[in-house]
């Protein structure tokens, strides 16, 4: 009887479940189709709607909300089941208008008649206060570069409105504007160019080509400044005859140079190894000790280290060996390398005749009469006259080279002096500066009895334009 009842009250409450399901369904059935029979009515846009563009439909009216303005009220006790949360409710009657107006972009406001402040006026005033940069007094001014410094310094004033106050601030401004102008142009009209009254050539760009890029013409003035530099960091004593060696004499040093120039055109090494190797050779002597019979180990090994420092294909160590009749060995070839470069530190980029020649003959290609192959010969042939000569060891790679290019231009021609201030900008010698090179260098072109003779048959050949039977009897006027 009591199970019976119990399945009884089951019964009912599953039928009583099962009404209100069906009824809270309806209703929201219900629900629907209202906001799909008011959506209906809505009419749908054309074309896209901008954030812009909502914006002034939402304020204008014109734009239907997203949702209806008015809340469905459910039926008492009945919550409808929703996975929003109840702040979402609320969201859901803002229309577009008031969606956009929360999403405010910043607007720059129009400053053009904004009056100037206490701080505007200030930066004005130190903007028109600059003081003028230092001028340097050999700097040449030009219109061009009078035109941009005044512009530098003029500056106009902003158009503003204001006050009577803002206004006579500006017109203080004008007058301080006009007298920096004034101060700096007595600035530069006191300017004057350093300039040499007895010479009005002009000195030529030789670097405004720029199509070889072995020439590195974008970077020469630094490179050279650079080498003139090093040229006294990595000189050679001058008297290391006296000081260090006392088995050797300069005449065996100029007859081991002169055997090396033959070295030279028997292997076709490049004139620029040769004057490494002699460099390199009077470097090693100023530091250490050495007897004559090593002097022409040294010699040749000099040469091999030249030749893998210039050469492409440099020659091997057998070949020295060879060119010495199998006076010295492999092995002691390799030693003495050992030494050298151990005595040198490896610093062999250092700056020779060669390097400032080359240099110096395109300075004078500028502005020559005669042949400029002859002329480049004839340069060269009397900087290698000087390799031979120990007394040179005084005087500087660019000086040497800066006396070989003078001398050779008044070899080739004496009724022009053979200085000008193009030559005499890129190589910072005057013409009094190269007296005393110039006069030992024509001593030893004018010598008919030469010891050493290499370097002349050499220069005697027909592809060097037999430059070495040129000569100046006449003395050097410009100098004398």
């Amino acid at each position: 009887m009591q199970s019976m009842f119990l399945k009884y009250e089951l019964q009912n409450s599953w039928k009583e479940s099962q009404s209100n399901i069906m009824n809270h369904s309806m209703a929201r059935q219900a629900d629907m189709n209202k906001e799909n029979v008011h959506s209906a009515n809505i009419q749908k846009p054309t074309e896209r709607i901008t954030r812009a563009r909502a914006k002034a439909l939402g304020i204008s009216g014109n734009l239907p909300p997203l949702h209806p303005l008015a809340k469905q009220e459910p039926k008492q006790g009945q919550q409808p089941k929703s996975k929003r949360g109840p702040s979402d409710n609320k969201s859901s009657s803002i229309d577009v208008g008031s969606r956009f107006q929360s999403k405010r972009r910043a607007v720059f406001k129009d400053v053009t008649n904004m009056a100037f402040d206490d701080l505007n006026i200030k930066v004005i005033n130190d903007m028109a206060n600059l003081e003028p940069a230092v001028c340097v007094t050999n700097m040449a001014f030009d219109d061009l570069s009078m035109k941009v410094i005044y512009d530098m310094v003029k500056v106009e004033p902003a158009v503003c409105v204001g006050s009577q106050g803002q206004k006579g601030k500006v017109k203080e401004i004008e007058d301080m504007n006009k007298q920096s102008i004034k101060e700096l142009r007595e600035i530069t009209s006191q300017l004057s160019i350093k300039v040499d009254s007895s010479n009005d050539e002009e000195v030529l760009d030789i670097d405004s080509k720029h199509k070889d890029p072995q020439m590195c013409s974008l970077y020469a003035v630094e490179l050279y400044n650079n080498l003139r530099v090093t040229e006294l960091k990595w000189r050679s004593s001058s008297d290391y005859m006296q000081t260090v060696q006392k088995d050797i004499t300069q005449e065996m040093r100029g007859i081991l140079i002169d055997w090396l120039v033959e070295v030279c055109e028997e292997y076709r090494l490049a004139s620029e190894t040769l004057y490494l190797t002699v460099t390199l050779i009077d470097r090693c002597l100023s530091k250490m000790y050495i007897e004559k019979q090593r002097l022409q180990l040294l010699g040749i090994t000099c040469m091999l280290i030249a030749s893998k420092y210039e050469e492409i294909c440099a020659p091997r160590v057998e070949d020295f060996c060879f060119i010495t009749d199998g006076t010295y060995t492999r092995r002691e070839v390799l030693d003495m390398e050992y030494q050298v470069l151990e005595i040198l530190s490896f610093n062999l980029s250092v700056p020779t005749v060669k390097k400032f020649l080359r240099r110096f003959i395109l300075a004078a290609q500028s502005s020559y009469k005669v042949s400029f192959v002859e002329f480049e010969f004839l340069a060269n042939y009397l900087a290698e006259l000087t390799l031979i000569e120990y007394g040179f060891l005084k005087f500087l790679p660019s000086l040497v080279a800066a006396s070989a290019v003078f001398l050779a231009k008044w070899t080739l021609d004496q009724n022009e002096h053979p200085w000008n201030p193009t030559l005499e900008h890129y190589t910072n010698y005057k013409a009094s500066d190269l007296k005393a090179t110039v006069f030992a260098l024509q001593d030893i072109q004018l010598n008919n009895s030469p010891r050493l003779l290499a370097i002349r048959q050499k220069y005697r050949q027909k592809q060097y334009k037999s430059v070495a039977t040129l000569t100046s009897p006449k003395p050097v006027i410009p100098l004398t």
